[in-house]
């Protein structure tokens, strides 16, 4: 078990506040389709002139629901942007896990600014941000359960020791962009899947 307390708070809180803006957040493990299908939403509601594209569990240790630290997670972002959308306007921002919901717009506030628009498909973080006084917009996605992380995740540890890499690009094409795909193979980010051990909870 990992002892919450002793969870190392990095990256640490920026010395400048950040202004207001329009905000987007996910664990992104990995970053996947049904995260390409918020984020492309979010930029076109977005109501500021960049879009901040949060990621949580900054601070996690490696673990099976946490296979991919964050700047990993941001190569992964930013490979798609790259190759889909190399004019957006956008900035990426790492926020550690403090494990307490009601505290968490207070703390991520620190990094991200306070008051701006959330934009984001799940009904327990539009909560939690319209309570500190964010106005939010929300997407309503269909077939949520084909895009949940842990699924994800599950077919990125089977395909881990397959050598064939055109199987590989095949299957995970269905959930995962390609150039997050050759991204995960270039840089040899699923080997690593089976040896984290086994799975203890279904987190997105």
């Amino acid at each position: 078990m990992i002892d919450e307390e002793k969870l190392e708070m990095v990256p640490e809180i920026p010395e400048i506040e950040p202004v207001p803006g329009s905000i987007v957040l996910g664990r992104f493990q990995p970053f996947h389709r049904g995260h390409i299908a918020l984020i492309e939403w979010a930029y076109e509601e977005k109501e500021s002139e960049y879009l901040r594209i949060i990621i949580g569990s900054a601070n996690r240790p490696q673990s099976p629901e946490n296979p991919w630290n964050w700047k990993e997670r941001k190569e992964m972002i930013c490979s798609w942007i790259e190759n889909e959308h190399p004019e957006w306007k956008f900035e990426i921002i790492p926020i550690p896990d403090i494990n307490n919901p009601p505290k968490w717009v207070e703390h991520a506030e620190k990094y991200h600014g306070k008051s701006g628009l959330l934009l984001t498909s799940d009904k327990e973080t539009q909560l939690l941000y319209e309570q500190k006084d964010w106005r939010t917009k929300y997407l309503e996605f269909e077939n949520r359960e084909s895009f949940e992380g842990w699924r994800v995740r599950e077919t990125c540890k089977m395909l881990s020791t397959v050598i064939e890499t055109d199987a590989v690009k095949q299957i995970l094409s269905e959930t995962i962009h390609e150039s997050v795909i050759e991204l995960l193979i270039e840089k040899d980010y699923l080997r690593r899947l089976p040896f984290l051990g086994p799975n203890v909870e279904n987190v997105g």
